[in-house]
């Protein structure tokens, strides 16, 4: 079985990365989104750091600028966008296809999303070094930190991966979900730590980042690799990734099945 899935795995991966290639100026397009925001961020707190004698909070210029640095290459590894395109999907009948398919739809659009990440680190990587000299951010880092940021990273994929497929499947049920999928990415920006690092947040807002997957999400593996974290509440952190991922499938499966069935009532 494992065989099986590594076979569709690549083969649906060189697919989805020749199609990729044929949209090279919309990922350009997109990508310049994804740079532009952090940056935008980044330079305003940094203002803001000036205004307030060279800190704020617990952050000075060069670790603010490692900060949203550091946030833009793990948001552009983690981030997802098919809660974007299930209404569409739901709509158009496009899933027809895909129910007669002897493979679950998440499968592919976990391979569409990493073949257009593979794709466009050729242009993040770089944009990123660029930017890591012109803002001259501080990070010291220990070895170990290097090697559990992989891991947490992928943890964090997956956690909002299976979070935002969920939310996606609201699809079969509300004819427009653009008003709750921008709710959702209101609370992502604050709780994640994209517009602001979390220590900057109100305490109340910070009990909620920990209690919900947000922050683990996107500042978990950013706060690592600052060092901001001791190993402990890395391995805290590692399980209760692992916690909501597993969550995540079982809601994604119970769902799906629920979704799927009612589509092919209404399709019929």
């Amino acid at each position: 079985m494992s065989a099986w899935f590594g076979d569709i795995y690549r083969t649906l991966f060189k697919i989805e990365l020749a199609v990729m290639f044929q949209y090279r100026a919309a990922v350009v397009i997109w990508l310049i989104g994804l740079v532009l925001q952090p940056v935008i961020y980044l330079v305003v707190w940094l203002t803001v750091a000036e205004t307030e004698g060279g800190r704020v909070g617990d952050f000075d210029a060069g670790s603010l600028s490692a900060y949203f640095l550091i946030m833009m290459v793990v948001n552009h590894a983690t981030f997802s966008w098919h809660m974007w395109e299930m209404g569409y999907r739901v709509r158009s009948g496009s899933f027809n296809s895909l129910l007669v398919q002897p493979l679950h739809p998440f499968h592919r659009d976990i391979i569409q999303n990493m073949a257009y990440k593979v794709l466009s680190l050729a242009i993040v990587l770089p944009v990123t070094a660029l930017l890591w000299w012109f803002f001259e951010p501080t990070l010291t880092p220990e070895p170990w930190m290097w090697i559990a940021l992989g891991p947490a990273v992928a943890l964090a994929f997956l956690v909002r991966f299976f979070f935002e497929w969920s939310l996606a499947l609201l699809a079969f049920w509300i004819t427009d979900t653009s008003g709750l999928n921008n709710l959702y990415m209101a609370l992502f920006f604050f709780l994640a730590g994209r517009m602001a690092p979390i220590s900057l947040l109100p305490s109340w807002g910070q009990a909620i980042a920990n209690a919900l997957p947000f922050r683990l999400m996107l500042a978990f593996p950013v706060e690592l690799l600052m060092g901001r974290l001791t190993p402990e509440q890395v391995m805290d952190g590692f399980l209760t990734q692992i916690l909501w991922i597993g969550l995540g499938w079982l809601t994604v499966h119970l769902v799906w099945t629920r979704a799927s069935a009612r589509y092919s009532a209404v399709g019929a």
